[in-house]
Order: structure tokens, then sequence, then C-alpha cells
């Protein structure tokens, strides 16, 4: 059986720290921030068992919440260019930050398919 990508960055905890590292960027953030809940508890950790789950990791995500149905969860937002653009520069950065120890292979696939799925829920 092949290593997902869940296994080869080091499992859950690289994808805590690459959450973490992105909700810095969002409470900083004044386009992204006003999108998320005050607390950020929750959203970090549907994330993070998201991340973990699309990547290989366990299926908790799923388990807890059902088929991710990411459209549908986003349509409530008004994800504009510039939404869809500072979320890219806060996901690019946190990524950067965890970068140490990824190929650049393993950096193209993050980066592509959070390219992908922000394109994906821009819906204005």
């Amino acid at each position: 059986m092949e290593e997902t990508l869940f296994d080869q960055v080091g499992g859950e905890a690289f994808f805590v720290r690459l959450v973490d590292a992105f909700y810095q960027a969002v409470e900083a953030d004044e386009t992204l921030r006003p999108m998320y809940p005050e607390d950020l508890t929750d959203a970090r950790r549907h994330l993070t068992l998201f991340l973990v789950q699309y990547w290989g990791g366990p299926r908790t995500y799923q388990e807890e919440r059902g088929h991710p149905r990411l459209r549908m969860r986003h349509a409530p937002f008004r994800v504009t260019k510039t939404a869809r653009d500072a979320w890219l520069t806060a996901m690019g950065g946190a990524l950067e930050s965890v970068r140490e120890g990824l190929t650049e292979e393993q950096l193209d696939e993050l980066t592509s398919y959070f390219t992908m799925a922000a394109n994906q829920l821009r819906n204005v």
C-alpha cells in the first residue's frame, strides 16, 4: 500500500501546526476574521480533522460531521475574489511556516489543492 501524504508529513501533528499557523493569520486579517466565529476552537478542530482525512489519515471528520460538502458549508459566506485571495495568502503563509521537512513535491501538492479548493469555494 502506498504511503499517504498524511503519513509522509508526520501525521496529525503536521496538520495541527499548519492549522494553528493558518488561524494566527486569520485572526490578524481584516477580510477573513469577520467570516469566522469569535471562538475559533471548533473551526480549528474541523479544519484539522478535514485535512487529516483528506490527506489519508483517520476519518474522524466524516464520522463526526458527515460528508464535507465544502460548497454547502461555505455558501452562507460571501467568498469574493478578495476573500479567496486573503485565504490563500493566509494558507500560503501557514505552509511556509511549516514547510521544513517537506519535499518540493509535497509542498506543490498541498499548494495545488488549497488553490483549487479556494477557487471552487468562491461564490461571488
